[in-house]
């Protein structure tokens, strides 16, 4: 159970989860003090959190350090690092481990011999993988843009940003936190943890090492682990007290419990009762924005589900990914014209979310976000 001193550390999550470092210095409002309220009752005038997904991947390739940066400018709260393992055991910053949409690693000849095809969660996958790398070796690639059909503003930054490990991007928030004079959180999530822990490169030890490294694993510290799978989570609940999110899909199944026949699938963890287990180990959702908002036959949004009240009523917080600008990843009653790779009204999207109850949101684009998040207390 998620408990500290008998007292539920849910209590605590509330404060870390809900309360953001505050925004930009140009931001109207300033942040409210930190809640001591359960989730299950709390003051519901607190604001949404923003996590920068990926950083600010609408404006930068996603996992660098300049997106990271970019994402606490535009007022993001939390800074978001995937976190995958390199051959020396050394965590770095990649969507996937398959690092060949991400990096200018076909352009070296010198790793050609590297490509390979590997089983990533039940499915082929070829590529060039990070574990098959030394800290070293990627730290001579570059990254590149993993959607320059959709944003090509963004491949002009290709070939100028490393790969961060997980301590860089750690210096870079306590950094900018200093700058900015707001406390920003960080929310790593372990990627594919059963695969890398069939390869001996446990992803948990390094994770709990390296913020402990940087006084950052305790329970008040900025900082929510996330996982899609749940026996991970399930052992970090064993070995931290720092606040623990489930994600959930809007289709498939964890990859842990396939692995161990557990039929259940991520549509089965949102009823009530696998939300009360859920809650015996975690202190919030990472859910799917189409499990909270489902989309009608046009592909449009209507009336909210249930998830965010039985979460709540479960006593976990409700962030909701991914918030994106383009029209192809926005509900049909959100989109402006037909190019689907135009803006649309992701703002009007954003407070739809916010008016769901939903305690957080992920972002590619946290400046639209922010600009949401103030009209939408302004109007309330």
């Amino acid at each position: 159970m998620r408990r500290i001193l008998g007292t539920s550390v849910i209590a605590l999550a509330a404060s870390v989860l809900l309360v953001p470092g505050g925004g930009p210095a140009s931001a109207s409002t300033s942040a409210p003090a930190a809640s001591t309220a359960s989730v299950a009752t709390k003051d519901r005038t607190t604001e949404p959190v923003i996590v920068g997904h990926r950083g600010a991947s609408g404006y930068r390739p996603e996992h660098t350090l300049a997106s990271y940066r970019l994402a606490i400018r535009q007022g993001a709260d939390y800074v978001e690092p995937d976190l995958v393992s390199t051959k020396d055991g050394v965590l770095v910053a990649r969507h996937e481990n398959e690092i060949g949409g991400t990096t200018d690693v076909a352009d070296h000849p010198e790793f050609a011999d590297r490509r390979t095809t590997k089983t990533i969660d039940g499915k082929p996958v070829t590529g060039w993988f990070t574990e098959d790398f030394t800290l070293d070796e990627l730290k001579t690639l570059r990254a590149e843009e993993r959607l320059p059909a959709v944003r090509p503003d963004n491949t002009r930054y290709d070939g100028r940003f490393e790969i961060p490990t997980l301590d860089e991007v750690l210096t870079m928030v306590r950094e900018e936190s200093k700058r900015t004079g707001r406390t920003i959180g960080v929310y790593p999530e372990t990627k594919h943890p059963t695969y890398f822990d069939s390869i001996g490169l446990s992803l948990e030890e390094p994770l709990l090492r390296t913020l402990r490294e940087h006084h950052l694993d305790r329970p008040n510290a900025e900082v929510i682990i996330q996982s899609f799978e749940t026996a991970n989570l399930r052992d970090l609940d064993d070995r931290t007290r720092l606040p623990l999110a489930q994600l959930l899909d809007g289709s498939g199944a964890p990859y842990d419990l396939v692995a161990s026949g557990d039929p259940r699938t991520y549509a089965d963890l949102t009823s009530p009762e696998n939300l009360a287990d859920i809650a015996s180990y975690a202190d919030g959702l990472g859910a799917h924005k189409d499990l909270v908002l489902p989309r009608d036959s046009a592909g449009a949004t209507g009336q909210r589900s249930a998830l965010v009240d039985d979460a709540h009523d479960a006593g976990l917080v409700v962030h909701v990914w991914t918030l994106r600008d383009e029209n192809q990843f926005l509900a049909t009653n959100f989109r402006i014209g037909t190019d689907p790779n135009a803006k649309g009204d992701s703002i009007a999207e954003a407070k739809a979310f916010f008016d769901a109850g939903v305690d957080g949101v992920f972002t590619d684009q946290p400046d639209t976000t922010f600009e949401a998040r103030e009209e939408w207390l302004a109007e309330r």
